[in-house]
């Protein structure tokens, strides 16, 4: 199944995603969604399943917001494609690199991602962002698969020199309106590798292909990502994981390139879809 969080007239709706139509919820977003189904002690896609649509409208006609609106709690990992690790030269991490994001930082996945005058280094980071669909903590095998909901994409659009201040790169990582998130969540089952996915994950800058690999290439792998992070605090519905970049990055090249005011990112992850964000200035 598969889940949108829409803008309407009268605020956002979760809406269920069926071909080229979408099918609007009466919930708030897909975070609530999920509160609700574990409320009621069911699968999300249960409770969906048994809910009347308020309406339907045409997919090509919605204005999709963050997939979660407001997640209790973003977290990221870094170097967690091993192909790009070896490149580099560097050996496979014993253990996941963890930072946070917050959600001001998070946009629609057509929304702008405005660029903020302190920063001149503004790097793309394609992808795979998990999200949690249960309460669980110290989990094992069986409830870290469990525990995911499903998946979206993510850009962890990023500002280098702030990231690079210090060894803490929290700061270059959470700008506001920065970070697009969407524009569905796929349940695992709809997904070659269910809860471990291999899919085509890549980004452009203005039509130039930038970064470019399959999501099954990761060190840490979903379901061990979801038990490691569980294991330091509780994760709930709502919570997002993302799962790390692969190699192409823009700070990386030679010389670097970063992103600018009139360009245009697109993040593509196959089976879930397709970021596409014009990037302006603040303020513009």
């Amino acid at each position: 199944m598969k889940l949108a969080t829409v803008r309407t007239a009268s605020g956002t709706q979760a809406a269920r995603v069926d071909g080229e139509r979408c099918d609007i919820l009466p919930w708030r977003d897909v975070g609530e969604v999920l509160d609700i189904a574990e409320n009621q002690g069911k699968g999300w896609v249960e409770l969906v399943d048994e809910t009347d649509p308020m309406d339907s409208v045409e997919l090509a006609s919605i204005d999709p917001a963050p997939v979660i609106l407001q997640p209790r709690k973003i977290v990221c990992v870094g170097l967690n494609y091993a192909k790009h690790i070896t490149e580099m030269g560097r050996d496979l991490p014993q253990y996941p690199t963890l930072f946070a994001k917050y959600p001001e930082a998070l946009v629609g996945a057509t929304d702008q991602i405005v660029v903020a005058p302190e920063s001149d280094s503004v790097d793309w980071e394609a992808e795979l962002a998990l999200v949690v669909g249960k309460s669980v903590r110290r989990a094992g095998t069986d409830d870290s698969e469990s525990a995911i909901a499903g998946f979206s994409v993510l850009n962890d659009v990023t500002m280098r020199d702030w990231q690079y201040r210090s060894p803490m790169w929290l700061q270059g990582k959470t700008f506001e309106k920065t970070s697009p998130f969407g524009p569905i969540l796929v349940s695992p089952d709809e997904l070659p590798g269910g809860v471990r996915p291999a899919l085509q994950i890549s980004t452009d800058v203005n039509g130039e292909r930038m970064q470019e690999a399959v999501t099954d290439d990761l060190v840490f792998d979903p379901p061990s990502l979801v038990a490691y992070v569980s294991t330091i605090m509780t994760l709930r519905p709502g919570d997002v994981i993302a799962t790390g970049t692969p190699g192409g990055v823009g700070h990386a090249r030679k010389p670097a390139r970063y992103l600018n005011a009139g360009d245009t990112l697109v993040t593509t992850i196959e089976g879930i879809g397709q970021l596409r964000n014009p990037v302006v200035a603040e303020g513009i």
